[in-house]
Order: structure tokens, then C-alpha cells, then sequence
């Protein structure tokens, strides 16, 4: 099969290729998806420059790649929850990076896939399963609810607008950091934004004078401003600073969660979840892809089509 792989660590695309690899073996409750959309991430070129090696073992040649939406082709032993044919999604973390989802085919463990929304198409699909799970498991681990005030960090980015329409649905007030040009995107997603950047503290202070009760930092960096406009009482959690945790804080990191893909598809059948699908490429072009995503300026998801 096709697929994109490096087999060193840098940090350039200088080592990535585009070429034929092995065809995946499909081992006891696994499935074997046909990929037909593969979301890109940031983490995705940082594994490629060794940056999480001495959190995440690697095995060479890495095949890249975590989000994949997809058809079920084939199941490996004692996997009655899917057949061939299904339409799948599958946040596909893997505790050793090797066989990732930017190839034409990927075998995934069964409890990490579930049912792709309907009405998202193939890209959006493929877009939502790493910013949507690690959203989600942030406003769990924060508890967030109807009578909090929820500042979101980033609110324009792929993680941090999920969390504003997770947080919305949740029924919480969110007030979502942005540039000014994403303001109009942030109000749509349900939130109200405000300029991040200096003075974005006394700013967010105007809009919520008691302080916010829970804030979900989806940026890093952010430690000064949340304990300065947290409430007493309030909760803050990051998925980028794990200093977080000498003040009080949570650091979150996504799981592979079916039950999460599942609550997250209906979300979107609902009509209540959107994903803004910013340019999507064909997957010999991984690496114009990956350099669209490090520039760090991307509103909405990057995805590849096999």
C-alpha cells in the first residue's frame, strides 16, 4: 500500500517519503480501515522531530498519523462490533508509534473506533476525533456545566473551538480567546471572544467581572492570566503546560475512547458540533501539510485524502 513515513527524526520534512510500504496485519479485535480522510496535528510532525521520545517509544520506518475516518474492510478475530462496510472513525493512539493513519490502510484496535457521524462529510469526519476527544475529556475533567462561566484559550484553533461548542451545549457561558479576524468564527461557534495578548486579562475581567469558573487552556502559556481571572473556587486544566499542576490545574491528554467518538458523532448528527475543514491535501503531499501546520495560523483542520 501507499503511505507517507520517515524513518529518522527531524525536524523538517527532510526525512519524510511517500511511497510503498507493508499492508497492515489485522490481529484479534482489530479492524482493518480503508482510509478515506486522515486528520493532520500538530503532534504529528513534533513525534516527527523526537519531541515527545522520552514519552512515546518509535519504532522505524514511523508510518505518521493518529485521526483516520474511513471503511471497515476487514476484522480480525473475535471483533463482533463492526463488519465490512461500516463507516468508522477512530482517534488511533497507538503506545508505540509505528503504523499510523496517514496510509491508504490502517488496523486499529476495535475499542478505540466507533461509527462515523453522518452528517459530517469524509474530511470533517476525519478532522474531529483527536481535537474532539481531547475537548471533550477536558470539560469532563473540569466538570463543566450550566452555571459556569468557561474561558477557553485559543477559541479559533481545532481543540479550542470544539471545546466552545462542547461548552455551549453543556449549557456554560464561553468566553473564547482569539485573534480579532476569528472573532465572527469564535460568536458562531457560541462563544464571546475577546483579543488575546497583552491586557487580554483585564479584557476578559470586563466581560466577566466575578471571574470564570472553569478555564480550559488548549494554547500553553496562559498560567498568569488564568489565576488572575480565575473565581475563587474555580477549575483550569491545559493540554500544553503540565506545570499547571503546581497551581491547582490539570494536565490533559486526550485517550483513544470510543464511547467519547460515539457521544461526539451524535453531538454532530445533532447539529449541536460542527468541524471547520481548512484545506485538505492529497497524502503525497504530507509534507505541504505538515508545514501549513506549523506555521500555527490554520483555522479549522488540515486533512489528507489518500
Amino acid at each position: 500500500m501507499k503511505a507517507a513515513s520517515y524513518d529518522a527524526y527531524a525536524e523538517d520534512n527532510s526525512r519524510l517519503r511517500y511511497g510503498d510500504v507493508p499492508d497492515p496485519r489485522v490481529g484479534p479485535g482489530q479492524v482493518l480501515i480503508e482510509v478515506r480522510a486522515a486528520g493532520v496535528n500538530p503532534v504529528d510532525w513534533k513525534l516527527m522531530a523526537g519531541g515527545l521520545d522520552a514519552m512515546i517509544e518509535a519504532i522505524f520506518p514511523v508510518v505518521p498519523g493518529w485521526d483516520v475516518a474511513g471503511v471497515v474492510t476487514a476484522t480480525g478475530p473475535d471483533t463482533p462490533e463492526f463488519g465490512v462496510g461500516d463507516e468508522v472513525f477512530s482517534y488511533a493512539r497507538m503506545p508505540i508509534v509505528r503504523h499510523g493513519t496517514f496510509a491508504e490502510y490502517v488496523a486499529v484496535p476495535a475499542e478505540f473506533v466507533a461509527r462515523r457521524p453522518v452528517a459530517l462529510d469524509w474530511a470533517q469526519s476525519a478532522g474531529l476525533p483527536l481535537v474532539g476527544v481531547t475537548a471533550w475529556r477536558m470539560l469532563n475533567r473540569l466538570e463543566v456545566g450550566p452555571d459556569d462561566v468557561l474561558l477557553v484559550y485559543n477559541a479559533s484553533g481545532g481543540v479550542g473551538g470544539t471545546a466552545v461548542q462542547l461548552g455551549r451545549e453543556r449549557g456554560a457561558r464561553v468566553i473564547g480567546t482569539a485573534s480579532p479576524r476569528n472573532h465572527d468564527y469564535v460568536r458562531g461557534l457560541g462563544g464571546e471572544p475577546v483579543a488575546y495578548g497583552d491586557g487580554q486579562a483585564d479584557r476578559i475581567r470586563e466581560l466577566a467581572p466575578n471571574g470564570v469558573t472553569a478555564v480550559a487552556d488548549c494554547v500553553g502559556g496562559q498560567l498568569e492570566t488564568t489565576l488572575a481571572v480565575l473565581a475563587p473556587g474555580g477549575r483550569h486544566a491545559s493540554i500544553a503546560d503540565p506545570g499547571v499542576g503546581e497551581h491547582g490545574g490539570m494536565w490533559v491528554w486526550a485517550r483513544p475512547d470510543a464511547a467519547g467518538l460515539t457521544e461526539l458523532a451524535a453531538l454532530a448528527d445533532q447539529g449541536a458540533l460542527t468541524v471547520e475543514i481548512a484545506k485538505t491535501f492529497p497524502l503525497a503531499e504530507v509534507g505541504d501539510a505538515f508545514d501549513a501546520s506549523r506555521t500555527g495560523h490554520t483555522r479549522g483542520k488540515l486533512v489528507l485524502i489518500p
